[in-house]
This record gives C-alpha cells, sequence and structure tokens, in this order.
C-alpha cells in the first residue's frame, strides 16, 4: 500500500546540466508529486533538475546515475559536507582552473577532491555540458564559482539528501533492483541521437530497445521524457504518450534551437 507522501520544499540543482528539464520540470512535477508510490526511484538523474524541483516524497527515494562524478557528488554532499566546503574556499573563477581541472585525471584524485572538480566543472561549463566541455562566460554576469553564493546552496542540497539512496549502477540493475508495485520511476535518458553527450561507454542506441522492453514489463509505474522521433513512438506505442513543447538553449547547430517537441511517456493515466 502507497503511503501518503510527505511535503517537501523544491529547491534548484547546484549547477546546470545538459537536458536538465528545466523547462519541463513544472509539468513533469506535477504528474509524479500526484502519482502515489512507496517508492521512487531515477535512474538517470543528472544533477537533480527534476527529483530536486518536487513537492511531495515518499517513503523512499533513490537517486543513481552510471556516472561516478555525478554519484560522488551527491554522496559527498550527503556524507561528508563540512570537509568537501573546505576544498571550496578559495576557488575563483578563471579559465587558466577550469583547463587545468579539465586535463586532470578524476581518476587521480579522492572522492572530496574529484566531487570539487566535477562542481566547479559543471558550475562554469558553457551549457552545463559534460562531455566536449567548454569554458562559458558572460559580460554581463558574474562568475558562476562563488562559494559566497553556491554555499547556501549546497546546505539546502545537503539537508534535502538525508535518507536518500544514493547509487552507482546501469540503469537496467537500478531497475530491476528497486522495481515493486509500489514504485513509481521517473526517467531522463539521453536524447535519441545524442547518445554520448555524456560519455560515450554510459549509453547506446542499441539500449533504446533494452529500455522500451524492459520498462514494458515492470511492476511499478513509470514516467520518461525524451525528444519526439518516430523511433521512439515506436518503441513506445504500447505506452501513454503524450506530446509536449519545450525549448532548447543548447543545441549542435543554431537552427535545432528554439521551440522544440518533446515526449512524456508512461505506464499509467494521469
Amino acid at each position: 500500500m502507497d503511503a501518503v507522501p510527505t511535503p517537501v520544499a523544491p529547491i534548484s540543482p547546484v549547477a546546470p546540466w545538459m537536458g536538465g528539464k528545466r523547462n519541463l520540470a513544472k509539468r513533469i512535477c506535477a504528474i509524479l508529486d500526484q502519482t502515489p508510490c512507496g517508492t521512487y526511484a531515477e535512474p538517470f538523474v543528472g544533477m537533480g533538475g527534476v527529483f530536486l524541483r518536487r513537492a511531495a516524497r515518499p517513503r523512499a527515494e533513490v537517486i543513481n546515475d552510471r556516472a561516478r562524478d555525478v554519484a560522488t557528488l551527491f554522496r559527498i554532499l550527503q556524507r561528508h559536507y563540512v570537509q568537501f566546503l573546505d576544498t571550496l574556499r578559495f576557488q575563483i573563477t578563471t579559465r587558466a582552473e577550469f583547463e587545468r581541472l579539465v586535463a586532470t585525471d578524476p581518476e587521480t584524485l579522492t572522492d572530496l577532491e574529484r566531487a570539487g572538480r566535477f562542481l566547479y566543472l559543471q558550475r562554469c561549463a558553457f551549457g552545463g555540458k559534460v562531455s566536449g566541455r567548454n569554458f562559458g562566460i558572460s559580460r554581463d554576469r558574474p562568475g558562476q564559482f562563488n562559494l559566497s553564493t553556491l554555499e547556501p546552496m549546497l546546505e539546502a542540497l545537503h539537508s534535502r539528501l538525508a535518507g536518500v539512496i544514493v547509487e552507482c549502477l546501469d540503469w537496467s540493475e537500478l531497475v530491476c533492483r528497486y522495481d515493486s508495485e509500489a514504485t513509481l520511476f521517473y526517467l531522463d535518458p539521453p536524447y535519441w541521437g545524442c547518445e554520448g553527450d555524456y560519455g560515450k561507454e554510459l549509453f547506446s542506441r542499441a539500449e533504446f530497445d533494452k529500455l522500451a522492453a524492459q520498462l514494458r514489463g515492470i511492476q511499478g509505474r513509470f514516467l520518461l521524457s525524451i525528444n519526439d522521433v518516430p523511433e521512439v513512438r515506436v518503441l513506445f506505442d504500447w505506452a501513454v504518450i503524450e506530446p509536449v513543447t519545450t525549448t532548447y538553449t543548447i543545441a549542435r547547430q543554431a537552427s535545432a534551437r528554439g521551440n522544440r517537441a518533446e515526449l512524456l511517456i508512461r505506464n499509467f493515466k494521469a
């Protein structure tokens, strides 16, 4: 039986994320908050653009990302918040530091250092890009890594993560592990045609078939958001498909920016 959810104050992510669903978050969160569940799970959490903007939390929450940098940042903020702040104290926004950190192999760092590197790069990278980052600057905005303004956001995220399970698994394993009649999944995989935007080893075109097949057989409920392409409509022709419009501000070509069609796909009636 689904428990009564607990109200929670929505907060903003602490850094940009390409495809972060900011423009669709209100609509997505309205569906999620109105769908009863005992466990809420996100296999592709990214920087938490939807997870953190929800206004209700059930008994159990699970966030997951196969990218180790993402999982490490959330885990460090959850468990080692004070020590993490100490690693950020004297960072300033400079191109030289950005390029130094881009060139640094994260495998050579401690988890605290790795989390700090990732947060710095995501705050300073153009458009929240993960793969192929470029230093992002604006003539009329202050530097994006300013601990005096960032610290309250980090503290709010630290508090919000209390009791949340943080995983670093393949999306399929996460779904298998947490699936039940009381589970609600929200999935935000890479867009069709942009599978390598978060790292070529993390998700491939072939996995869309696996994703559709696995979601069709789960016990729980799911909501999936993705770009509107014919191939996706075919794969999920057995589910409820709702076309929506959003705005893309980052794209490989300028002609791809502006209003774009996306799909909200689910296995239940909203």
